[in-house]
């Protein structure tokens, strides 16, 4: 009789946990699905706008060489030291001539033997086999002779400055260029500009450039060429730009701003705390009334006007009620109070 007893006892007491255990949960489930959010809405609507790209940079050499012999050796004399300006075809640099002195040696033999080879065709006193072994012989010699020369004598291929110099006169080249030859009467940079932006960039079109160093000084240069592909990390494309600097002013590695006009557009512009960023990721969004209910949509961000930024997506309209204040409060789907303007 005592264990039927414990035995009831037990059953009573487990009833009344699970029923203890189970009442304030779906009170809250309830009260979850029941909850507003007091929020500030705005109706959005389409602004005028001067669209201006702004973006910063480090400017590079137009065009950058490295001296560098194909085959070791020793270095006999550089006609140049760091910081020398140099026109296209002055000598730079002169390599141990033995290799190249025995091949035009040998150049020359062959030369004199192919000649004295196509007389005796001509009578037949030799086989064309014979005349043909010599002139292969010839040809081969000739095209080490050419690339011996281009590797012995370096010439610049275009106006510069020589920015890196390695070596001394009388060292053994072993791999690191010898110098390194910079154009700097132009300039390019490359910028990434987000993908929003990728039809309306065309080559030719102005930028202005801007340095720390120069206040108040515009530089102008042009888009070259706009690269064909978006990145798919940071949904971003690049562009190079071409700068003319004829004065010097600009130099290699210099820091500058850079500022794309793109002419006057009709968009979206919103406050700035209105548009959130995804946890983890670049992506950006806001939330939408929608007859009473939160609605998050995804955007793109475009120009940044000081409180403001312009926002991009096929998801909202003019007209849409965009939460200004209460938005970071909010899930998609959460239920909305819309707190009354004093």
């Amino acid at each position: 009789m005592r264990d039927m007893n414990t035995r009831l006892a037990i059953l009573l007491l487990s009833a009344v946990a699970v029923i203890a255990g189970c009442g304030p949960e779906k009170n809250g489930n309830k009260e979850q699905q029941e909850r507003t959010e007091l929020v500030c809405t705005t109706p959005l609507h389409l602004s005028e706008i001067t669209r201006v790209l702004e973006f910063s940079t480090t400017l590079q050499g137009y065009q950058t060489m490295n001296v560098a012999p194909s085959l070791t050796g020793k270095i006999e004399h550089i006609f140049v030291r760091e910081g020398s300006t140099v026109n296209a075809g002055d000598l730079l640099v002169r390599m141990d001539q033995n290799q190249l002195n025995t091949t035009k040696l040998t150049y020359a033999n062959l030369g004199v033997e192919l000649q004295r080879l196509s007389a005796l065709r001509e009578t037949g006193a030799i086989s064309q086999q014979a005349y043909d072994q010599t002139k292969l012989s010839y040809d081969q010699t000739k095209e080490s002779m050419e690339f011996l020369e281009r590797n012995t004598f370096f010439k610049a291929p275009f106006q510069g400055v020589i920015s890196a110099k390695n070596y001394e006169d009388g060292e053994l080249y072993s791999g690191q260029p010898i110098l390194v030859l910079t154009q700097i009467t132009v300039l390019k940079a490359l910028v990434n500009i987000p993908e929003s932006y990728f039809p309306i960039v065309k080559e030719g079109m102005t930028v202005n450039i801007e340095s720390d160093i120069y206040p108040g000084t515009v530089f102008s240069s042009t888009v070259e060429t706009v690269y064909p592909t978006i990145d798919a990390n940071s949904h971003t494309f690049q562009v190079r730009l071409k700068i003319p600097n004829g004065s010097l002013k600009l130099r290699p590695g210099m820091y500058v701003y850079t500022s794309m006009p793109m002419g006057k557009a009709r968009t979206m512009v919103v406050p700035y705390q209105a548009v959130l960023k995804m946890t983890g990721s670049n992506e950006r969004y806001v939330f939408l009334d929608k007859d009473g209910v939160a609605e998050r949509v995804f955007v793109k961000t475009g120009q940044r006007f000081d409180d403001a930024i312009e926002i991009i997506s096929d998801g909202i309209k003019e007209g849409d009620m965009l939460v200004t204040v209460g938005q970071s409060k909010l899930v998609d789907g959460s239920k909305l109070k819309i707190a009354e303007e004093k």
